[in-house]
């Protein structure tokens, strides 16, 4: 009987412990397909935000805690060179009803960052008045149209605008007047951060144009920090909340799949001591009898992997159809995704069986056959 024969004959002894075992790494697998899949959409749906709308640069403090600028910064930004556009933005997470919470985006009424939304009903705000725009999903959502009041934490808004953004994060979102946003958020002439679209700039290429301006910027303002909208996208404090709970989660599962792995093994040793004994009296050194247990268990992740990336494709179907989420989850695995998890799930299998393994081969074989 060859090698891998054996490895396969001893997963199918206990055909149900083995499929109990590959449900705990698949649904592992799953959860880390499903959510850090879906972490890397919400990602991509930001870089989306900036990428519609031109932004190139956003001005933002350099210390974590204090995530707020004075607006007046703006006055020093318009006058540096390479920066063509500056637009102040505030961002928070609001309840917009009792059972619907949105990301509320607060501009100033002349914004281009409002020159790449697509208006399908009624029209933009003007200047600080008490109005606001939905986008489609968030209108659908709350049933609301242009005309419409809404109440936002006790201020009335008037609805006169339903939109179509670059993002599902603007279609699924709110816009209001900064000055309204910074009103309801208490926040005063602060804001969360500043847009910047660059001047063209022949014979420098875009990674250049956009260091040079940094450079200047951080020079100007050394209490602030300019970061490429590219790498603003991946580290706002939504997205790194998103990407945080996502691996949380997932990590957890994994190891509930790892500790599944490593008892179907210790059990598969200890059930199999005199056939082992067997093997070592047959000549088998203790690495072979190592790599024999090493490889069912890397099976058992390999198979769990597969399981799991069905699963977490089925997931993100799911979420690829609900309406909040609708745009924003990938409906697909990328190959390089499932190569990913698969070399995870194979890994896991490995370290969860490292321990029965090495205890396998460290059995005498004189004491192996004389267990009963």
């Amino acid at each position: 009987m060859s090698f891998f024969r054996i490895a396969l004959k001893n997963i199918l002894r206990r055909k149900l412990r083995t499929a109990l075992t590959l449900c705990g790494v698949g649904m592992g697998i799953a959860a880390f397909v499903a959510l850090v899949g879906f972490s890397r959409a919400f990602e991509n749906e930001w870089l989306k935000i900036y990428d519609s709308a031109g932004t190139e640069i956003t001005v933002v403090q350099k210390t974590f805690l204090n995530t707020s600028v004075d607006e007046s910064v703006g006055e020093t930004l318009k006058t540096l060179p390479l920066v063509e556009r500056v637009v102040p933005m505030v961002l928070n997470m609001m309840d917009i009803t009792p059972d619907v919470n949105a990301i509320v985006y607060g501009f100033p009424a002349d914004s281009y960052e409002l020159d790449s939304l697509v208006i399908t009903g009624g029209r933009r705000f003007r200047g600080t008045q008490p109005e606001i725009m939905l986008g489609e999903v968030m209108a659908e959502t709350l049933h609301k149209k242009p005309g419409d009041t809404l109440e936002i934490q006790g201020t009335p808004f008037q609805v006169v605008g339903v939109f179509h953004g670059g993002s599902a994060l603007e279609t699924g979102g709110v816009l209001m007047p900064m000055a309204q946003l910074q009103k309801l958020a208490d926040l005063g002439n602060k804001v969360t951060a500043f847009h910047i679209r660059l001047k063209p700039a022949p014979g420098l290429s875009p990674d250049e144009r956009i260091r040079n301006a940094r450079k200047v910027i951080e020079a100007a303002l050394p209490n602030l920090k300019a970061v490429p909208a590219s790498e603003r996208a991946g580290n706002n404090q939504l997205v790194v909340l998103a990407r945080s709970t996502a691996w949380g989660t997932s990590l957890i599962a994994l190891f509930i799949g790892a500790l599944g792995i490593t008892n179907t093994m210790a059990m598969s040793v200890f059930e199999r001591t005199k056939e082992i004994g067997v093997l070592r009296a047959l000549g088998w050194k203790r690495h072979r009898i190592m790599k024999l247990i090493l490889t069912e268990a890397a099976a058992l992740g390999l198979v769990g992997g597969l399981c799991g990336l069905v699963l977490g494709w089925l997931a993100l179907q799911i979420l690829a159809r609900i309406p909040q989420t609708a745009g924003i989850g990938f409906a697909s695995i990328r190959l390089d995704q499932a190569a990913e998890t698969l070399v995870i799930a194979i890994m896991i299998g490995v370290l969860a069986g490292f321990v029965p393994a090495w205890r396998g081969a460290q059995l005498s074989p004189v004491e192996a056959l004389r267990y009963e």
